[in-house]
């Protein structure tokens, strides 16, 4: 079956090689993702028995960070490095100077195997839900082991693998353990046929990120100042928030609106909805004062947790598609702040019903639902004490998962 992927996806790229020709022509942006992504690992110190960690985006980086920070602690000599796949995901890695950071090319062998040569793998660990079949096919070649840490899959990904289960079996051959983060996502693995002496569940490592608050960096209000975090922002999220927003700061005058696209690039846009309601706003990079900022839009990695830790109530985006499926809830909670979700969680299913279940956050049925439930909270601090407590309280019974992951990779 390898032979006939590697003709099938050799194929796709030569009919694709004309469109990619054009648009890296046309686009510098693109251009340069693909020459980032084509780099691979070149840029690297040649290594050896190296500990290979896999993190796709921003999350599963600052995921990748405490697990890079626990290993080293618990005395782990080999050399490590990390591979991204998403340019925030790589930008982030950087500014947190994580060990031998670099790009995952092209799922191909024509650009994985200069980097199975420089890297010298000893073991590679995904972190969540990122399964490459050519980077798990050459690691069965290679007999290199492979665990998946904080795995995760979600109930549209077992619908499409039902229809060709050979397929996810043939894939994942050479992983050898699945740490699950939760009961539901192994059970999911376990209907396709991944054998359950493979499986273990040790929780979600999520819950033990409580301490990453933006590191050093700190931002100062005026004293009385109530802050909303809107952090991880979707498309059709920020024209309903600057709604509510503009509505609330009339009945609040001490009341500081902080708006955080998930994706950097899409900052321009929302500046540009944002000036549609003729407020004062300021993005963060050009903001060294925020004591008379009414609306900041944080055009910034790595800076959320911090607002988070500052924030009265936050809200995270990403709930009101499916086809986005929610972002960290977990994040502002652990951090004893109200959280505020919306209906479609898929990818953060246990944490929602955790936090429900605890009424440490709260599940909006629809975005217009915002205005109603953030004035209540506003105007009642014992209810919003009361969502803190919960939030952090859930939080800290819930982890522990790190330590289990870190021992995992050590033994196996």
């Amino acid at each position: 079956m390898d032979f006939l992927y590697y003709i099938l996806v050799g194929g796709l790229l030569l009919l694709a090689s004309p469109f990619l020709t054009l648009r890296a022509l046309i686009s510098s942006s693109f251009r340069n993702e693909i020459k980032g992504r084509m780099k691979g690992a070149n840029s690297l110190p040649e290594l050896k028995d190296t500990l290979w960690i896999h993190a796709s985006s921003v999350g599963e980086v600052r995921l990748a960070k405490v697990l890079i920070a626990g290993l080293i602690k618990e005395g782990e000599s080999r050399p490590i490095a990390l591979s991204t796949f998403t340019p925030t995901g790589y930008a982030l890695a950087l500014e947190e100077k994580l060990p031998n950071v670099f790009r995952l090319p092209l799922d191909f062998p024509l650009w994985l195997n200069p980097v199975f040569d420089r890297l010298q793998p000893a073991k590679l660990v995904l972190i969540e839900a990122e399964l490459w079949p050519t980077l798990l096919r050459q690691c069965k070649r290679r007999s290199i082991p492979v665990i998946q840490v904080n795995g995760r899959i979600s109930e549209k990904s077992v619908r499409n693998y039902r229809k060709f289960p050979a397929i996810l079996l043939w894939m994942t051959e050479s992983i050898g353990q699945f740490s699950m983060r939760s009961q539901t996502d192994a059970d999911r693995f376990l209907q396709l046929g991944v054998a359950n002496k493979k499986v273990l569940v040790t929780g979600n490592i999520k819950f033990d990120l409580t301490s990453e608050a933006g590191n050093s960096f700190q931002p100062q209000w005026k004293d009385d100042s109530m802050i909303l975090v809107f952090g991880s922002t979707r498309p059709g999220e920020e024209g309903p928030i600057m709604d509510a927003l503009v509505r609330l700061q009339k009945e609040f005058p001490n009341l500081v609106g902080v708006i955080a696209p998930r994706h950097m690039e899409r900052c321009r846009e929302v500046e540009d909805l944002i000036r549609e309601f003729e407020v004062e706003y300021a993005l963060l990079s050009k903001q060294g004062n925020l004591t008379n900022c009414n609306v900041l839009l944080l055009d910034s990695l790595g800076k959320l947790n911090a607002f988070y830790k500052s924030a009265t109530v936050t809200y995270v985006g990403g709930g009101f598609n499916p086809r986005f499926g929610g972002h960290n809830i977990l994040e502002p909670a652990a951090l004893g702040k109200p959280v505020l979700f919306g209906k479609f969680m898929n990818n953060f299913e246990e944490e929602a019903k955790l936090l429900k279940q605890s009424e440490g956050g709260l599940q909006l049925q629809n975005i217009e639902e915002l205005y109603d439930v953030l004035k209540w909270l506003l105007m009642n601090p014992d209810e919003r004490q009361k969502l803190s407590q919960s939030a952090e309280k859930t939080v800290k019974a819930n982890s522990g998962a790190l330590r289990k992951n870190i021992e995992l990779i050590r033994s196996t």
